[in-house]
């Protein structure tokens, strides 16, 4: 079965046919790193993640690349404000990224290019396109001829005069037209900066992505991703200055995800909504954070409070505990062979049904909705006198491959017991024993007050941390 994407370009689903058999070149915008990043810049990480393992589980070689935009006038002004240097900014909220998402449970890239680190070639694109007569120099800027690019607006459906009406020139700006974008900005007095034939400068946002996607991926890539708001105008004029430089199309497949919402209303400063993620994993537990995001199709908006939040860890938590206990009835099962056959059927009919949401423009909603049915299932199992090992097995396996996907785990961690928690327990099974239900009560409830719960099952004692 082919996995069916939505195609922002053609405003329709379509089968994913990779340029080569087998192999994926996938490119997601990255952040500009002038602070920590915010929960909306952490929804495509997270979901083109997904993206990314889905491929990666089906069979596909990714070549999965990420950019990070670590010179422009926010760095600027934010290594002004700091009094650093640009760099310097840059690269500790690079670690900060890292560090962020990485908690988020979101795989590095095959590479993270720098701006800084690619400006030969970021140049040497831009001096292809006046070479081309699709860019010119003024004053020490360079701008891309928008109307020469026939096509201009494919990516974000609109016409050439639509784009007009909301188009003018700035202040400063010697534009030829007022669709006319900025591919190179000559140098501030005191600003960092680049030489090039036109001067010292730096790049504009959107010839940074062309120019390293070009160089790390070709020139025609399969699948380019990032947030709905990147759209417009950023793909757009990556579109039009990549094809225009190449002649090719730049690339087949366009996914962007849904606005994030705080408390129903959009995240943005001067609200005072602002959440960064760096924050949110001191107060909530980052796998449910993930699992929150996935909770919600990738291209519907979502809506975000910590009561939805911790809503998302309840079930989490709900999954991770049937694990816990089928693992738990794993350790103390019998070799039972008489319900296996049915088992394995049913076991492949929740890998079949979970494949086809995923299949289904990776519908991660539907998908957690089917991992909460077998959850429910795998209890309905153990609620039963007998259990086969194999079975047991067979279910761990499938949820840990589901959380392989999602790229969450429905392992429960379990902390150590210092040996005096240790002596406790042992005491507890010792005063049971000698039918000592008082002293075993006394214990349970000094358990209790440090954090550890205690259940009885007929297995044995388990216990986890509250």
């Amino acid at each position: 079965m082919a996995i069916k994407l939505y195609n922002t370009l053609t405003q329709k689903k379509e089968s994913f046919q990779p340029i080569e058999e087998g192999k994926v070149k996938m490119y997601v915008c990255g952040p500009t790193v002038y602070n920590y990043i915010h929960i909306g810049n952490a929804r495509p990480a997270i979901v083109f993640d997904v993206v990314r393992r889905y491929l990666e589980y089906r069979g596909y070689d990714v070549r999965y690349i990420s950019n990070f935009t670590d010179v422009d006038d926010k760095l600027i002004r934010a290594a002004n404000e700091l009094g650093e240097e640009v760099p310097d900014v840059a690269e500790r909220f690079i670690e900060a990224y890292h560090e962020d998402t990485g908690a988020l449970g979101v795989k590095r890239a095959n590479e993270h290019p720098r701006v800084t680190e690619n400006m030969d070639e970021i140049i040497a694109f831009i001096e292809a396109l006046i070479e081309k007569d699709f860019a010119y120099e003024s004053e020490g800027d360079v701008y891309f001829r928008t109307k020469q690019f026939e096509g201009y607006g494919k990516l974000s459906h609109q016409s050439i005069d639509e784009l007009k009406l909301g188009s003018r020139i700035g202040v400063g700006e010697k534009k030829e037209d007022p669709l006319d974008f900025t591919l190179w900005k000559a140098a501030k007095e005191g600003e960092i900066s680049w030489s090039s034939a036109w001067g010292e400068g730096r790049p504009g946002w959107h010839i940074e992505c062309s120019a390293m996607a070009q160089k790390y991926l070709g020139d025609t890539i399969d699948i380019h991703a990032g947030g709905k708001d990147l759209a417009f105008p950023h793909h757009e004029n990556e579109v039009a200055q990549t094809e225009a430089l190449t002649g090719h199309t730049f690339a087949n497949y366009w996914l962007h995800n849904g606005y994030i919402n705080i408390n129903n209303e959009k995240m943005s400063k001067s609200l005072g909504n602002f959440v960064l993620v760096h924050d949110l994993i001191k107060q909530h537990d980052p796998e449910a954070i993930r699992f929150f995001m996935l909770s919600v199709h990738y291209r519907n908006p979502i809506n975000f409070n910590h009561e939805l939040l911790q809503s998302a860890k309840t079930g989490l938590d709900r999954i991770k505990d049937t694990v816990e206990n089928l693992e738990h009835r794993l350790e103390n099962s019998a070799d039972l062979a008489e319900d296996v056959a049915a088992w394995k059927e049913k076991i492949e009919e929740f890998r079949q049904r979970f494949v086809e949401e995923m299949d289904d423009d990776f519908n991660t909603a539907n998908a957690i909705s089917i991992l909460f049915e077998l959850s429910k299932e795998a209890n309905l199992y153990l609620q039963g006198s007998n259990s086969s090992k194999e079975v047991l097995e067979l279910l761990i396996e499938l949820f840990n491959e589901f959380g392989s996907i999602l790229g969450v785990s429905f392992r429960a961690e379990k902390a150590l017991l210092d040996e005096d928690i240790d002596q406790l327990i042992e005491e507890r099974n010792k005063a049971r024993k000698e039918r000592n239900f008082a002293r075993a009560d006394e214990i349970r409830d000094e358990l209790k007050d440090q954090g550890i719960l205690l259940e009885d099952t007929p297995q044995g004692v388990r216990w986890k941390r509250m």
